[in-house]
């Protein structure tokens, strides 16, 4: 019995390859390597840096008493979260440094957005 029988003939439907033996079988190669990340993030830093992000965002924010203070407290607690995020990435948790610059981003995306809604209804620039 040949061993393409249940094809009804010896030779295999057009299109079919045959299963194809992985590289780790080949004989005389070396095994291919496997990259890891030496220093994973996890889930719970990278929360834990976005929440603390957050609340300093929602700090310094509620300093200010109109959009223009609003907008320029933002900007210091960017720039201060932003060197706490480097000071993080080389001495701490790459994690929680994460954490804090996607909560950065989100938070002054939310202030640019703003200042530019009001400059758009005002044609007032509203940081001078």
């Amino acid at each position: 019995m040949s061993e393409h029988a249940g094809w009804g003939g010896t030779t295999p439907p057009a299109g079919w390859l045959p299963p194809a033996r992985p590289p780790e079988a080949l004989p005389g190669l070396p095994p291919r390597p496997t990259y890891r990340e030496a220093h994973r993030i996890r889930t719970a830093p990278l929360l834990s840096g976005a929440g603390a992000a957050a609340l300093w965002f929602t700090l310094f924010g509620s300093l200010g008493r109109d959009l223009f203070g609003y907008a320029w407290w933002t900007l210091g607690a960017a720039v201060s979260a932003w060197i706490a995020a480097a000071v993080l990435t080389v001495l701490g948790d790459r994690g929680a440094a994460a954490g804090v610059a996607l909560a950065s981003g989100v938070g002054l995306s939310i202030t640019a957005g703003v200042v530019g809604a009001r400059w758009i209804t005002t044609n007032d620039w509203p940081l001078w």
